[in-house]
């Protein structure tokens, strides 16, 4: 592997995503700060010998899924249509509604639950697709371990936020973490679905996806009339310095493997 990656690309670029929403006060930097975690883990297991099988590989689809969020990203800022499912979530990011993990839950929604199958299918195309299983689940892997770990982050933004998680049925961040390991199971399923297609016949696929996700989003937005009223003292007691909380959310966690040897490898 050469010394310039292509994920270093993609961490510089969040770089400038992260400290550009800092310095505009913007929640757009809530999930770019927890993606660029992400990013720097992955890229932590591409030079650790033993994570993945294919470590050039990983690097090439870290970097086309990367790709997906930045080029969204790049067409709201510009005025243009990004897919509908990162509309909804840039939208929000642009509101004082959302409390801090719907925003986070947002992006998440629309990255793992359309990015990554769309990412794994033209990285991996037709029957490679199969080839790609053990590293694309110890991709998941790292996710599910660093969602875990902001848990207490969220805590000390949103003291209320247990409360609120109480009240629906769950057990603060596990509910974004078992939301996780469904969209991560799907995105697969996705992928296997996309990869025997050339990508202009892939469209429609990812069109009817893009809506249903979208969908999805909208009721992380709303969640009912009983959740959308506990949410009320929850927003009121939540840290609102948006500088605050992403630099919270920037805060570095335990090494890559640590993270991996968390859950047990795909059988």
């Amino acid at each position: 592997m050469t010394s310039e990656l292509l994920i270093d690309r993609v961490i510089r670029d969040l770089d400038r995503v992260v400290e550009r929403a800092w310095e505009e006060r913007s929640r757009d930097g809530y999930f770019a700060a927890l993606y660029r975690r992400v990013t720097i883990k992955v890229k932590e297991g591409i030079l650790t010998p033993g994570v993945f099988e294919d470590p050039a590989r990983m690097d090439l689809l870290d970097f086309t899924f990367a790709s997906r969020y930045l080029d969204a990203l790049g067409r709201f800022e510009a005025g243009e249509a990004p897919t509908r499912a990162w509309r909804v979530a840039f939208d929000a990011a642009h509101s004082r509604r959302p409390v801090i993990l719907q925003q986070l839950v947002l992006g998440i929604n629309a990255h793992i639950n359309l990015d990554l199958g769309i990412a794994a299918a033209r990285v991996s195309p037709g029957p490679a697709i199969e080839s790609l299983y053990h590293d694309f689940n110890r991709i998941n892997e790292i996710l599910a371990g660093l969602i875990t770990l902001v848990e207490a982050q969220v805590g000390e933004l949103s003291p209320w936020f247990r409360f609120f998680t109480r009240i629906a049925g769950h057990d603060g961040m596990r509910a974004v973490e078992f939301s996780l390991s469904v969209a991560r199971a799907e995105a697969w399923r996705f992928a296997l679905a996309l990869a025997p297609l050339a990508e202009p016949a892939q469209q429609p696929a990812i069109e009817r996806r893009d809506g249903e996700i979208a969908r999805l989003a909208r009721k992380v937005l709303h969640p009912g009339p009983l959740l959308d009223l506990v949410l009320l003292p929850v927003r009121a007691r939540e840290v609102h310095d948006v500088r605050r909380i992403i630099e919270v959310l920037s805060q570095e966690t335990a090494h890559v493997t640590e993270l991996v040897g968390r859950f047990p490898g795909p059988s």
